[in-house]
């Protein structure tokens, strides 16, 4: 009877973990969002072009900020599958998705089967994974790791195990080699949190920590040797404008300590309030339900906290108010814990007991889900997106008929009715994003748009100038051959005419007065597309935001 009744509560989990796993690849094929990620698909692509995998470089310049693992990866994938955008986000999709099975593997561990998988489509239907396997970043690959090592430690404690051991500590240093040494603080903050509150001081302060500090260090030294390579062994490189910078110190301090402290050459402007806010818009449409479930997990868990595991809520409230108290502060940063969140959301969900908290929780969910319904219309409504087709449309509509129908196999006092339409809502908002906003967003990214118009319009393989700009990157990943950059007037060493160039419409035309024949070829409209206004997701407003940027031919 009981094996009966768990599979009517996990049977529509799989047909849905699958969906959502569609879901995350919906991004795959959209342009490559400006200006991080294309910077960081331009320096793999550099790496590959030059055969250079220790040292990286933007525009000929030695370029220090971010450590390797991520570069390498995606140079791989560049390398198998050419420099297109699905080879840049694939490889960051796949680890997302490994760190996805390793939630699913930690709660099924500290819960069982059923809050396992709700745990996975928590997670996975989260708005900024969603978001992070569009604009692939570090994140999706920090999410990945972390949990994954988390998993392995947690392992080697439960079993003593050192080849657990090993695998953790080789998750941790891929995440340190992605980000830094501050990935560190939500793997250890969940083990030693965890044996802390529960007061297991033996196995707290055992050697095999100590072993496997020494094995990350071990597995982190493909990362110290090229930044030794590139910078400690050339104190002549001038880099933040200085010499003498090490990259070693940077990768140990000044990358995450100097901007935790704000000492470093990159700096930023704190706010402790900013994650609590960030959370509430990034993990939509669970952030209400992940509030009260942190508030009970606590509120019930100090009663008897050797009844309780703490080694999400450790993990993920330590990384969190580490973050809050630090100077530099991005909402990306916050991805690394939505595995945490994600368990904690769902051993709230599932274990629900009272008819008057699922109540209030229904309701407050419904909420929810009206609020999104009516941003997704008045974003449709004053963006009007130029990509929305009958099979987007159909896609809605058969997710807001699920939307409405599914809740209602369930009574009001079961929390999978309340589960279910949170989850379909994410589903809503996620396809539409996906298929029409962000394909229609990326239109006005012109660098890329305007490279893909010259590698189809440019039979004789003339040079390609670009005017410089905050950002030349989409130019420089999608262009099919060498891109010569000038100043932002036109001004410098131009190649021999004919040549095309792409850049401002007052720039281009410019070239006249110097006495060149300029012949128009294309117009595109510009505008910094990670950086949304009002003003410009109105489409009747729209025109005073954007550049007008052209591509001519030159003579």
């Amino acid at each position: 009877m009981q094996q009966s009744l768990t599979a009517d509560k996990t049977k529509w989990l799989y047909l849905l973990i699958g969906l959502a796993v569609l879901l995350n690849f919906s991004g795959l094929f959209i342009p490559i969002l400006a200006p991080d990620g294309m910077l960081y698909a331009v320096i793999a692509k550099t790496m590959v072009q030059r055969n250079d995998y220790v040292q990286l470089f933007v525009h000929n310049a030695n370029w220090l900020d971010k450590p390797h693992f991520p570069f390498w990866v995606t140079a791989l994938s560049f390398k198998l599958f050419g420099f297109t955008t699905w080879a840049y986000k694939l490889p960051g999709i796949l680890v997302m998705l490994m760190g996805a099975a390793y939630t699913y593997l930690l709660a099924k561990e500290l819960y069982n089967k059923q809050i396992a998988l709700w745990s996975v489509l928590i997670l996975l239907t989260s708005q900024h994974i969603i978001l992070s396997n569009n604009d692939v970043r570090a994140e999706p690959y920090l999410t990945g790791l972390i949990i994954a090592s988390v998993y392995h430690f947690y392992k080697a404690y439960t079993r003593k195990s050192f080849g657990q051991l090993v695998w953790a500590s080789l998750f941790a240093a891929c995440a340190i080699m992605t980000k830094g040494m501050f990935a560190l603080v939500p793997i250890g903050g969940a083990i030693a949190g965890h044996l802390a509150i529960t007061k297991q001081w033996k196995q707290l302060f055992n050697l095999r920590w100590l072993l496997a500090a020494v094995l990350i260090l071990i597995f982190i030294l493909p990362e110290i040797y090229c930044l030794y390579q590139q910078f400690d062994a050339h104190p002549e490189k001038v880099v933040f404008d200085r010499q003498g910078v090490s990259g070693i110190k940077f990768f140990f301090w000044d990358s995450q300590f100097g901007r935790f402290f704000n000492t470093g050459p990159i700096k930023g402007h704190g706010d402790p309030s900013f994650f609590v806010h960030t959370t509430l818009w990034a993990f939509l449409p669970w952030s209400l339900v992940l509030f009260a479930a942190i508030w009970h997990f606590i509120k019930t868990g100090v009663k008897d906290v050797q009844k309780r595991e703490w080694f999400c809520i450790s993990g993920a409230l330590l990384t969190f108010l580490l973050f809050s108290a630090s100077k530099f502060q991005l909402p990306h940063y916050l991805n690394i814990v939505f595995p945490f969140f994600a368990i904690i959301t769902a051993q709230y969900l599932v274990g629900l007991q009272s008819d008057k908290t699922i109540k209030a929780i229904r309701v407050m969910q419904i909420g929810v889900v009206v609020v999104l319904l009516l941003a997704i219309g008045a974003l449709h409504y004053f963006f009007k997106p130029g990509v929305f087709s009958w099979h987007i449309a159909f896609a809605l509509f058969l997710w807001l008929g699920l939307l409405l129908i599914l809740p209602g196999n369930f009574a009001n006092t079961d929390y999978r009715q309340t589960a279910f339409r949170t989850l379909i809502m994410a589903f809503v908002l996620n396809v539409y994003l996906n298929c029409s906003f962000y394909p229609s967003l990326l239109k006005y990214q012109a660098g890329s748009e305007a490279a893909v118009w010259i590698n189809n319009n440019n039979p004789t393989n003339l040079p390609v100038v670009q005017s410089w700009e905050d950002a030349n990157y989409p130019m420089e990943f999608y262009l099919k051959q060498p891109i010569i950059v000038v100043g932002e007037d036109g001004s410098g060493k131009l190649p021999p005419p004919p040549f095309i160039f792409y850049g401002p419409a007052a720039v281009a035309s410019s070239f006249a007065a110097k006495g060149y024949t300029v012949e128009h070829l294309a117009s595109f409209q510009r505008y910094w597309v990670s950086r949304l206004k009002p003003a410009f997701l109105n489409k009747a407003t729209r025109d005073k935001l954007v550049t007008n940027m052209e591509v001519v031919l030159v003579r």
